[in-house]
């Protein structure tokens, strides 16, 4: 059966660019037409474009509600086990369903921190079943360590600054066997043949190159090239990792990832702060892409990236909410904004126009998470599209304004009235079709509390360790 929507504007993505008085007429998750015409419906007010894509996530639904604000990612990342999920299916759902109503049709979930509560491949299914009960396209991804822990290097000094207690209870917390690479490997394969199908894309997930050794990044690039599987990881997230990457890779952190060959067009790169010119040329001319999360990176003061000389040198750019938006609340559209803000250009000069803009993040989004086609909105494209109502973005009213630029200079997440994925209406004014949000909001904050005891040892320890860890990092640079 063929649906419509019809709307006063429809950003394609496409040379055709902003089409007035446009409908899009899409049948078995497909688009058929896009056309114009007399426009006369009451609630046609909107504008219609691409389903945004949050390329970079961990499916987290709070860190600040359990202390980590502030702080840098090296004692966030040991803080956020008090948000370990209590229930996999639950976290994934709130995180999913709370990016879909912003107007996300899809989204990486990064894992980094199972419940440890199922078998890993129970816990895939799991957050599987919340991405088809949100209806939201889903990439997953692994993620694995085998290598430092705690700090990056030796972390004998850390533990020594510990009372015996202390040093025990992290230690049992952090310290653990990590799966061989060929372990790795086989439980990503059963990952794969559990819940892979054309609305979940499963990829290899090694944690960072701080946090792998690498004979599991060499095994990674070898099974990625001979199954085509995508690659997602983070890169050159903080200075410290940077002191580290310099020390470990004299040649260059990115000319390694180059010669055991990760660095390819199936390879997604989360942050890239601190990457250098000479490791961007590489990034653009391997055909891999970068994503980049800014609130996350204000949140964790991790730095600004160079996103605009990126995307000059031709780096693929996708944006991620990183589990931190601004505001915690997964807007993928205020997300987009900051972004463009931030990397569009000084004085009159522009990095991008604001259209341009749109497009890219959506197309280069899909790629990085294994959706198909590009997110314009043309026959033979996924049905995967938002609706914006004009008259909360113009609310004002006073003379005509392009309505892309309303978007990016007030837009939201209360701006948006349909999203469909698929050709499914997932989210209708506000609310979604295949989940009750505050239902599920209501009922995992419940088991965090519940949970929260389970910690008190690292409550107990956390003040010791995060002195320890500050001043490791803050010498490592010059040990």
């Amino acid at each position: 059966m063929t649906e419509v929507l019809s709307a006063a504007h429809v950003f394609t993505g496409t040379d055709r660019g902003l089409v007035p008085q446009a409908s899009i007429a899409y049948t078995n998750g497909l688009i058929t037409e896009v056309s114009t015409g007399t426009v006369t419906s009451p609630q046609t007010n909107h504008l219609v474009i691409p389903a945004l894509v949050n390329a970079h996530d961990h499916a987290r639904p709070s860190m600040t509600s359990f202390g980590a604000s502030g702080m840098p990612l090296e004692s966030w990342i040991l803080r956020s086990a008090f948000g370990s999920p209590p229930d996999a299916y639950l976290a994934a759902a709130v995180s999913l369903a709370r990016s879909a109503r912003a107007g996300c049709g899809g989204a990486m979930i990064h894992y980094t921190r199972p419940s440890g509560k199922l078998p890993i491949v129970d816990e895939a299914i799991a957050i599987a079943k919340a991405a088809s009960d949100v209806g939201i396209r889903l990439a997953f991804a692994l993620a694995i360590r085998d290598q430092n822990p705690l700090v990056y290097g030796d972390s004998s000094d850390v533990l020594s600054a510990l009372s015996d207690v202390d040093r025990s209870a992290i230690q049992d917390l952090f310290i653990r066997p990590s799966p061989s690479p060929t372990g790795y490997l086989e439980r990503v394969d059963a990952i794969h043949a559990a819940i892979a199908g054309p609305m979940i894309d499963v990829q290899y997930g090694p944690a960072g190159v701080q946090w792998c050794s690498p004979a599991l990044l060499e095994a990674i690039a070898e099974r990625s090239a001979s199954t085509g599987r995508r690659v997602h990881m983070h890169l050159l997230e903080t200075i410290y990792q940077r002191q580290w990457a310099d020390r470990a890779f004299p040649s260059g952190v990115v000319s390694f990832l180059k010669d055991i060959g990760l660095l390819s067009d199936r390879l997604t790169v989360a942050h890239c702060i601190h990457a250098r010119p000479d490791e961007l040329d590489m990034i653009a001319e391997s055909g891999a892409t970068i994503v980049t999360n800014f609130s996350s990176n204000l949140h964790l003061h991790s730095g600004f990236a160079p996103i605009a000389d990126a995307h000059r040198r031709g780096c693929k750019i996708a944006i991620g909410i990183d589990g931190v938006a601004l505001d915690e609340d997964d807007d993928a559209i205020r997300e987009m904004r900051l972004v463009q803000m931030a990397h569009g250009g000084l004085g009159f000069e522009r990095t991008w126009s604001r259209a341009e803009f749109l497009s890219l993040a959506v197309r280069n989004g899909r790629k990085s998470i294994g959706a198909p086609g590009s997110g314009a909105l043309a026959a033979g494209e996924a049905a995967d599209f938002v609706a914006l109502d004009i008259g909360e973005l113009d609310r004002d009213a006073i003379m005509p304004v392009d309505p892309i630029d309303m978007l990016f200079a007030r837009g939201n997440g209360s701006c948006v009235r349909e999203v469909v994925v698929d050709g499914r209406t997932i989210c209708r004014n506000g609310k979604l079709t295949g989940v009750d949000l505050d239902t599920l909001e209501t009922e995992i904050r419940r088991l965090y509390r519940a949970s929260v005891p389970q910690f008190k040892a690292l409550e107990r320890a956390w003040r010791p360790l995060e002195d320890a860890l500050a001043q490791w990092f803050k010498h490592q640079g010059c040990c």
